[in-house]
């Protein structure tokens, strides 16, 4: 069989061509489409619609990158060195650290790559196509060109089309073009004005992948798909976009070249000074290296990841999906939150809260699009099938209306591992038209699922939406036969139609007296950030389909108005609480009316001191320089378009703030590649902007952004402190040698007993300092400094003065015992070894508290006090057993030799803990009204 040729040419003027031409060059049919067979031979040939995944490596390759850190090739030295100097435990030890590090990483990685693979699948839109002459419902990866594809109000489009039918239909491109007005489309061809290609925004006959469908109806055939498209192509370019390193990295690689360089030189010390005072040449070079091995915190790297992977792991559960592990160090870097308002701060769920009628107003319950909530009067409950008014205005709501509600069980739940499936009701179509039929439902008692109560009439004629009427009407045959138009629309523009009035029940003439008091209560509802409709039937005494929308929308009986608003979710505002007690700044940028923004940032608590509002018009008039000024007193930036949001972010940045942005768009993906922590929403999200980002959130919440922010707080908390923990333990080892050795002294300590103190405090402690608990003023500290370098904020002096007390306190230990006994220096050696462990496991717990060891409870960290307890075990295992004491060069202690143990490897900890509640006083609890209100 001969094969069919389609014309797929990416580049294709496909705006220029008349629908003839665009069928024929697709070898379709503009009013049956493909065939099954034949669209399954093209999906065959070119393959799923779908936009290909930001450089996908292999997974081998993704496995070797996690060898090649600058600290993991420094382990490997180490594990050489171990092995010449026929130190095999310590050899293999080391070995299975590097293992362990690059797994751990290796799969935080691939876990990161499937959740976001979850949210692709689960955003996946469908699509409504003609084929074979039947109109199918098929997931939108399943579309070719050449497809027949049918838009409606609601849609997303699945692809980019070339439209041979427009019947009133606008589409919003913002997420393409950053133009927030939708554009009305047409269906003929464009006239080619010379050679240069139309822009995005006049291609009035194309509409493209990605875009939704505010209004009217409209049939395209498919031109192209998956990475052919306009934004696929955008796709493609973020794709290329190279990711550099994070300041942890930057940071921790440095920190590994330091140590390396101290290491050998108190390696060449040690050696030069044990060889001077009469010591082996070999018996000192044996102790140098091992001291070297010793001062390399070769747990390090692995800890690092561990508590990066397990913080990303409360993150996940908390519906923060971190893309690059490495970057949760800046979350706590941040300064400056700048969010969404849709769905981010709001429910993106458009709900009617308000009903005027006949001079009364009611209030209506009930959250999002579930329907369910009550009516009430003066805060009491009313039945609204007892008011005629009400019923009519509630039947308008329901029947001039396009959307669908339907309740499906969350899959997302049970996918991205967030326990059992729940019920989620959906609208279909305008969300607006979405919460008129949810309060139809909540009113007249009807299931929107089945249909079952609702009485309606035959739909004959529909008058869609168009921005010049600003109203929909609809016209039924009721059942005994005669018609009715019923219509909505904004409230002035429907006044103007209206010479009646239904009155408590009576239809009587629209006095001027009426309509003010009606524009009046509009003007009320709106300054509470409403969206006010207005509702109005009429009777008709005949029914001709070809007269004009004007005649059939006249005189219409005025019945009532709506208020909705789309509501701030419950928990934003504590969230927002919580940013400003951690000195974090929340910035609101939305597309809204100045009014409907400053509404909702008053609800949220979002006017603080630097309460400005700017509108996208006033932000074109600045320079950026002017801009950067003002932006340190602007908390609501409103009608702004997408590329706005880029200008910001620089500007906050100029003034020196860690920026988080987040974003849907397209057209977001520059602003949140510029900021700091680029964060995209899961749910509504493109996928080029879910690419670009560093964060995703599943749940599209600012409060999960909040969580994020505390978790980054504590991952980063949680480094330093076993970098502080490791580094004065390591600190210690040394200085209890050099200063040995400075003094003429034996050795403190033989180097297997360096490699064994090395191996049971730099492991599990340190590992279990990764997932300490947050400290309760976490998020009462201001956000730390992006350019703070790692021993800031007194960390390296408590490094130093810590490992000083270490070593100082195990040499004492150690001399007190030799000078006792001078003959018995096993005895001595075995006491400074175990002097040194537990002066490095007491110390641990001082490494929880920026403050002191007092300022927490130590069995708060339960891994903490077993991996302690543990590592008392293997000490007390190369001490006491028979065995292992020739291998360790160990002998049995006694209750005197334990009391000087105890007394010597405690005070390090007590004194450092004593200065700690000097400076700061008694211990001062959280604040508990505010304490971990997002962490519920």
């Amino acid at each position: 069989m001969e094969e069919i040729q389609v014309d797929t040419r990416p580049n294709q003027k496909w705006y220029t061509l008349a629908a003839a031409d665009v069928t024929r060059a697709l070898n379709s049919d503009a009013r049956e489409g493909l065939s099954q067979s034949e669209a399954e031979r093209r999906l065959a040939k070119i393959g799923a619609n779908q936009l290909a995944a930001n450089k996908r490596k292999p997974l081998f390759t993704v496995l070797l990158d996690q060898f090649k850190d600058f600290m993991v090739l420094i382990l490997f030295v180490a594990t050489l060195i171990s092995y010449f100097l026929g130190e095999y435990l310590d050899a293999i030890t080391i070995i299975a650290i590097i293992f362990i590090n690059g797994v751990l990483g290796f799969i935080q990685e691939a876990k990161a790559e499937r959740s976001l693979q979850a949210l692709k699948d689960l955003a996946s839109p469908m699509a409504r196509v003609m084929r074979d002459g039947q109109l199918f419902l098929i997931p939108a990866s399943r579309l070719v060109p050449g497809d027949l594809v049918l838009l409606e109000a609601g849609d997303r489009v699945p692809a980019d089309l070339r439209l041979f039918s427009a019947n009133r239909l606008e589409i919003e491109e913002s997420a393409l073009t950053g133009e927030s007005v939708p554009v009305s489309k047409t269906a003929g061809a464009l006239s080619a004005v010379s050679d240069d290609a139309v822009p995005l925004g006049d291609q009035k006959n194309l509409a493209f992948m990605g875009t939704m469908v505010t209004g009217g109806t409209g049939q395209g055939l498919v031109v192209s798909t998956g990475m052919d498209t306009e934004i696929g192509k955008i796709a493609h370019m973020m794709n290329q976009a190279e990711i550099a390193e994070t300041p942890l990295q930057i940071r921790l690689e440095q920190m590994g070249k330091i140590l390396v360089v101290v290491a050998v030189l108190l390696t060449l010390v040690v050696i030069g000074a044990g060889v001077w005072h009469g010591h082996e040449l070999f018996t000192m070079f044996l102790a140098g290296v091992s001291l070297a091995v010793a001062a390399i915190p070769e747990g390090l790297p692995a800890i690092v990841t561990v508590a990066l992977a397990l913080g990303v792991q409360r993150m996940i559960r908390r519906n923060a999906i971190v893309r690059k592990l490495p970057s949760v160090e800046t979350l706590g870097c941040a300064s400056v939150i700048c969010s969404d308002k849709t769905g981010t701060l709001t429910q993106n769920k458009m709900t009617v809260t308000h009903i005027w009628h006949s001079n009364t107003t009611y209030q209506v319950t009930g959250s999002g699009y579930e329907p369910h909530g009550a009516f009430l009067l003066q805060g009491k409950q009313i039945a609204p099938d007892r008011d005629q008014a009400l019923v009519q205005l509630l039947q308008i709501a329901q029947r001039c209306n396009n959307a669908q509600l339907s309740c499906e069980e969350e899959k997302a739940r049970r996918l991205l591992g967030m326990g059992k499936a729940v019920k989620r009701w959906q609208v279909v179509g305008d969300p607006t038209e979405g919460a008129l039929k949810v309060l139809a439902a909540k009113g007249l008692g009807f299931d929107p699922e089945t249909g079952k109560g609702r009485q309606e009439g035959v739909r004959v004629d529909e008058l869609p939406f168009d921005s010049d009427r600003k109203m929909m009407s609809v016209v039924e045959q009721k059942s005994d036969g005669s018609y009715v138009l019923l219509t909505k629309g904004a409230a002035e523009a429907l006044l103007s139609r209206c010479s009646h009035i239904m009155w408590n029940g009576q239809v009587q003439p629209l006095s001027a007296t009426m309509r003010h008091r009606i524009l009046d209560q509009t003007e009320e509802m709106a300054a509470q950030a409403l969206r006010v409709l207005g509702f109005a039937y009429k009777p008709l005494q005949g029914y001709r389909r070809g007269q004009s929308a004007e005649i059939k929308e006249s005189d219409l009986i005025f019945v009532g108005l709506a208020g909705m608003i789309d509501p701030p979710r419950e928990e934003v505002r504590p969230a927002i609480n919580l940013c400003h007690q951690a000195g974090i700044k929340t910035v609101m940028i939305t597309g809204d009316h100045r009014i409907t923004a400053e509404a909702i940032a008053r609800q949220i608590g979002l006017m603080r001191g630097y309460g400005e509002i700017m509108e996208g018009r006033e932000l074109d008039r600045l320079t950026d320089e002017e801009l950067a000024e003002r932006a340190e007193r602007v908390a609501v930036y409103a009608r702004v378009s997408p590329e706005h949001k880029l200008r910001i972010v620089r500007a906050l940045q100029s003034n020196g703030h860690v920026v988080a942005m987040t974003g849907d768009g397209v057209n977001d993906a520059p602003a949140i590649k510029t900021a700091d922590i680029g964060i995209a929403m899961g749910i509504t999200g493109t996928d080029v902007t879910k690419e670009a980002a560093d964060l995703v959130l599943r749940d599209d919440n600012f409060a999960t952004i909040v969580a994020a922010v505390e978790e980054g707080r504590n991952i980063y908390d949680n480094i330093r402190k076993f970098i502080r923990y490791l580094l004065a333990s390591n600190v210690g080892e040394i200085l209890v040698m050099f200063f040995a050795m400075i003094l003429g002294m034996p050795l403190p300590l033989v180097p297997i007993q360096i490699l064994w103190v090395n191996l049971v405090t730099d492991g599990l402690p340190a590992m279990a300092l990764g997932v300490d608990p947050p400290e309760a003023d976490t998020m009462y500290q201001r956000p730390r400094n992006k350019h703070e370098n790692i021993f800031a904020r007194g960390l390296g002096w408590k490094i130093v003065s810590r490992g000083f007390l270490i070593g100082l306190m195990t040499l004492l230990a150690f001399w007190l015992t030799w000078r006792e006994n001078p003959d018995d220096l096993v005895h001595a050696q075995t006491v400074a070894f175990v002097t040194l462990v537990m002066a490095q496991l007491i110390h641990v717990f001082d490494c929880r508290s920026q403050h002191s060891v007092f300022h927490r409870n130590i069995f708060e960290n339960k891994y903490l006090v077993w991996a302690v307890l543990s590592s008392i075990v293997l000490v007390l295992g190369v001490v006491y057993l028979d065995a292992l004491q020739p291998i360790f060069k160990t002998t049995d202690l006694y209750f005197r030799d334990w009391a000087l143990i105890i007394v010597a490897a405690g005070i390090p900890t007590f004194v450092a803990g004593m200065g700690g509640v000097l400076r700061r006083g008694r211990p001062r609890p959280a604040n508990k009204s505010t304490a971990g209100t997002v962490r519920s």
